[in-house]
């Protein structure tokens, strides 16, 4: 029998809106899950990792960004600087001490941009299917000139997806504002430990993206590892294995450092 969850936490922001969450405690390095575009923090990914956290005792936060989830505001409301500030927020409001932070999809863009503004509070990060620069690369580069027209016209676009039967709502000001985050165009100042994790047969990011990202960080502990006919997700039972073993080679690195 499935166990209802429990009802989340929630973190108040200086807006008027909230930030819902789940927070495990237990031992640092603590993790961070991040999740992806239009995703929540119920996802398989997401109960996974707490469950890996809470077998190793250590701590845990998983969280939903404004617009998502069972945090505050509509969806269309929000954009790529308002999602890195999520992000933000909850690693230095509801965490202590060195973190790894896990970056799903877009979440592997909101990991990078949190790395770069809290060098000192992050310890390691872990992409899965990172998709930094997506607004503008998979998205705007991408779309036909009547969607880019449609765009341009009605502030939105609402582009059917593979993931919900519910389109993503595509607004103009989340293309334009990601326009100000963009990674993969120079250098990246992260140097801490980088594990990122690309399927071959990723339909949603192409693998090349992941490439792209591994040779713009400036760390010397950066590694990509290609899986063979793996999706987008990477949520099934191997793919989980594997992310397992990755944390737990990247801690034991971390312990031994």
């Amino acid at each position: 029998m499935n166990v209802p969850e429990s009802l989340p936490q929630s973190l108040p922001l200086p807006d008027g809106g909230y930030i819902a969450y789940h927070r495990l405690e237990g031992a640092a390095p603590g993790l961070v899950f991040l999740g992806g575009f239009a995703s929540d923090m119920t996802g398989t990914k997401a109960l996974f990792l707490e469950d890996y956290a809470r077998r190793r005792g250590q701590a845990f936060l998983r969280f939903d960004y404004r617009g998502h989830g069972q945090s505050s505001g509509g969806f269309a409301d929000f954009t790529i600087g308002d999602w890195a500030a999520d992000a933000e927020a909850a690693l230095t409001k509801l965490t202590e001490g060195p973190q790894v932070v896990i970056g799903s999809s877009m979440g592997g863009w909101m990991m990078c941009l949190v790395a770069l503004r809290q060098a000192a509070r992050v310890a390691g990060l872990v992409g899965i299917a990172a998709a930094p620069d997506f607004t503008e690369d998979l998205m705007w580069a991408q779309y036909s000139e009547e969607i880019r027209e449609t765009l341009l016209r009605d502030g939105i676009y609402r582009e059917p997806s593979d993931y919900s039967e519910e389109p993503y709502q595509i607004t103009l000001g989340l293309i334009e504002e990601g326009r100000d985050h963009l990674l993969l165009r120079r250098p990246i100042a992260i140097d801490c430990p980088v594990r990122l994790l690309h399927g071959t047969a990723d339909t949603a990011v192409p693998v090349e993206v992941g490439l792209s990202l591994l040779e713009r960080l400036e760390s010397r502990d950066a590694i990509l590892t290609l899986v063979k006919h793996g999706d987008h997700r990477l949520s099934e039972p191997e793919d989980l294995a594997r992310l397992a073993r990755t944390l737990d080679a990247l801690l034991a690195d971390l312990a031994s450092g």
